[in-house]
């Protein structure tokens, strides 16, 4: 089965460069085909991307959005069968509509074993406001169709105007998975398994919140829990012993009851599942925060009710210095939080009771 990816953008975004962190750092060893979809003249891309290797398929016949579908699904069904690669990687022309695109692999699809294992679009930050009034119907159909949106230039460009892009993008497509972070800190691996898999931290996040519930009310308190946590070295204070964070812990994340008892979220958590008991609350492109802040947060999320009755958090947040990444990790009364690798976006995952939606997204989302 040939995977099919569709790396879109507008003119200048920064597609080939892309396509280059791919090629060189995630699938150099599969058989890949790129096809490009030059608006008029040949481009230089073309040169450039020959001498990597890779075979390609020029078509300068006009974009597709003019061309429309019917050539451009001949010609793709032709590379098919010719090289029965393992990958085609599709660069439409700046000024193409995706939907089109997407619409000509489908129909090719139902003649042929392939699959359409991504729809990315890159977007130039300083532009995107601009293009979008401008440009809207090619433009915004490149958004509202992406599974992934990458946005390029976050590096040099101001956080307001990354913050507004940000922002325009979720309106036209609340769905996508944007990329933050600037490609060269991540790894073509990162960024491959950025485009071809959904982001699962709320599920996992539930799924280990539902182990607990089964198991964790079953130990002693202090026993090993299996959570995979140290707890012997994040604010594991005594219960009631003053830590110094101004809260009274004998009144919160009492979770010492039997299974199956009720506790304070009012249900009985010996017949529900998971799912049933708890919400989720996330949060994407979470921007840069103080270690500090995020200390002072975790610990009322951990120890305090400000924001419900927290049973599991995760997130992964850029720190203060350029390339610096915060982990955290959180369960009742302990967290940590760690140095880690770039990450494609700022993001939080919350899960417990009666969620206090609108300060979480005061406190993560300034």
């Amino acid at each position: 089965m040939t995977k099919i990816d569709i790396i879109s953008g507008f003119l200048g975004a920064g597609k080939t460069t892309f396509i280059k962190k791919l090629l060189e750092e995630a699938i150099s060893g599969e058989q890949v085909v790129l096809i490009e979809n030059e608006f008029g003249e040949i481009g230089i891309d073309g040169g450039f991307l020959k001498n990597s290797g890779i075979e390609i398929r020029e078509m300068n016949s006009g974009c597709i959005c003019c061309s429309l579908v019917g050539d451009f699904g001949k010609s793709l069904a032709e590379v098919l069968t010719k090289y029965k690669p393992d990958r085609v990687i599709i660069e439409p022309s700046g000024v193409g509509k995706l939907s089109d695109v997407m619409k000509a692999v489908r129909d090719v699809a139902a003649e042929i074993e392939v699959t359409l294992n991504s729809a990315v679009t890159i977007v130039d930050v300083a532009k995107c406001r601009m293009y979008m009034k401008n440009f809207g119907e090619f433009f915004n159909n490149q958004i509202e169709n992406a599974g992934t949106v990458v946005l390029s230039r976050t590096d040099i460009a101001a956080v307001d105007k990354v913050n507004q892009a940000v922002e325009l993008i979720r309106e036209k497509n609340p769905a996508a998975v944007i990329v933050m972070t600037p490609c060269s800190q991540l790894s073509g691996a990162q960024l491959l398994e950025i485009i071809e898999k959904p982001d699962t931290m709320a599920e996992d996040l539930m799924k280990e919140v539902e182990e607990h519930r089964r198991h964790h009310h079953d130990h002693e308190h202090g026993e090993e829990c299996g959570c995979g946590h140290d707890h012997d070295h994040h604010h594991d204070h005594e219960h009631g012993e003053e830590c110094g964070c101004g809260h009274d812990h004998d009144h919160h994340h009492d979770h010492d009851h039997e299974h199956g008892e009720a506790c304070s979220c009012g249900h009985d958590h010996g017949h529900h599942h998971a799912d049933e008991v708890f919400t989720s609350w996330g949060l994407e492109n979470v921007g840069v925060m103080k270690r500090e802040e995020l200390d002072r947060i975790l610990d009322e999320l951990a120890y305090g009710d400000q924001y419900g009755e927290v049973l599991r958090a995760k997130g992964m947040v850029p720190g203060e210095k350029e390339g610096s990444w915060l982990y955290f990790d959180l369960v009742p009364e302990q967290y940590e939080i760690r140095d880690g690798a770039p990450e494609y976006t700022g993001k939080v995952c919350v899960i417990g009771a009666k969620l206090k939606e609108n300060e979480l997204k005061k406190a993560f989302g300034r």
